[in-house]
């Protein structure tokens, strides 16, 4: 369980100044929401595979299926953005 903590507040203060500089520099949102959904994604995988104990096959199948899986979430997710983007242009 010692893995899963490190990773996680690893991860945490890393995006978190990444962040503060991305936003200071852009002026943007969206880079900030990007690396916390890369974030995301890294710590929810490395739960998993701590929690689980996988060995190397699980290890693989768990970044596989989780990149599946979103992937498939933000193309999903763009098109329904894009849609409701045109939809207020209009």
């Amino acid at each position: 369980m010692v893995f899963y903590q490190m990773l996680g507040w690893g991860i945490f203060f890393v995006s978190f100044v990444v962040a503060i500089i991305l936003f200071s520099r852009y002026k943007r949102i969206y880079p900030v929401f990007y690396l916390i959904s890369v974030a995301l994604y890294i710590f929810t995988a490395g739960f998993i595979i701590d929690v689980y104990k996988f060995q190397e096959f699980g290890i693989l199948a768990t970044l596989v299926f989780s990149a599946i899986v979103f992937m498939i979430l933000g193309y999903y997710l763009s098109k329904i953005m894009s849609e409701q983007s045109q939809r207020l242009i209009k």
